[in-house]
């Protein structure tokens, strides 16, 4: 089966990053989001990005224009009747990712390959709410997604072989490295990224050090680009911990316990950048 028309649900971080990715590929993408002003500012976000290129003189003007030529927005699911293959990169709420599989079932064509860019639900469960489970896959890409390389992709149980390879296809389409992973919650990157956000959170719970010194020990001394409490205000709190739930209720392990302190940051509000506070103060 040939993508020509791509679907993204979601229009914030995530969903404007990989609609930019699939219009720069030369793929027509509809972006939905149920909010007006999120999809607008998500198509705001990807113009002003591509202007940036533009700038630097890595992209032509002329291909700026065209890329958001390939661009619809909109906050109708029906138009996803158009689809060929649509990414889902909703909240990572279950209750609301299960509802939105059901109506995407009924509403996308048969052929359509319904991918999800979920960062720890299992696929299985995605899957068991349509009528295709053949048919969907996990889609996990990294953020930021025009920068990042990799794609996670996902097998759940009954995912056939020809909807894996086109999900590999594409990724390589869009100029990403992809790994297969197994339907395990967290699969292969947040399974072993969040406990370590997580640990980095019970560190400053337990008063060992301030968010400087320990994101500082985990550059300069495991080399790390970012620090795991910068990491997680970027990600967004509420995020790590939805994550980080995930893994404590599939495994029942106490490890994957997440932080009081996580929660009570969530709790008051405090997302990260997207709120302008998380463990650091970004007023």
């Amino acid at each position: 089966m040939e993508v020509k028309t791509f679907g993204v649900i979601g229009a914030g971080q995530m969903g404007n990053g990989i609609a930019q990715v699939a219009a720069t590929a030369g793929l027509d993408v509809i972006m939905l989001d149920i909010n007006t002003d999120v999809v607008e500012k998500g198509l705001a976000n990807i113009t002003k990005l591509l202007a940036r290129q533009v700038e630097k003189g890595k992209l032509a003007a002329e291909e700026k224009e065209a890329i958001l030529s390939r661009i619809t927005i909109t906050t109708a699911l029906a138009e996803m009747a158009a689809v060929d293959f649509v990414v889902e990169a909703a909240t990572e709420n279950e209750a609301l990712k299960f509802q939105l599989y059901k109506d995407l079932d009924e509403i996308c064509p048969p052929h359509a390959i319904l991918a999800t860019n979920t960062s720890s639900i299992p696929i299985g469960r995605i899957a068991a709410q349509t009528g295709r489970p053949d048919k969907v896959v996990g889609m996990h890409f990294m953020n930021p997604v025009p920068v990042m390389k990799l794609v996670e992709v996902i097998r759940g149980l009954a995912t056939s072989d020809d909807t894996f390879q086109l999900t590999w296809d594409l990724c390589l389409r869009f100029g990403k490295i992809p790994a297969e992973a197994n339907d395990f919650p967290g699969f292969i990157a947040n399974r072993i990224l969040m406990p370590m956000i997580n640990e980095a959170v019970f560190t400053l719970y337990h008063g060992v050090g301030t968010p400087e010194a320990i994101d500082t020990v985990m550059k300069l001394g495991m080399n790390h680009p970012m620090g795991p409490l910068a990491l997680a205000d970027l990600i967004g709190l509420d995020t790590c911990l939805a994550i980080m739930e995930t893994l404590h209720d599939g495994f029942k392990d106490s490890k994957y316990r997440p932080c009081p302190l996580l929660r009570k940051y969530v709790e008051a509000g405090w997302l990260g950048r997207k709120s302008g506070r998380g463990f650091y103060d970004y007023g």
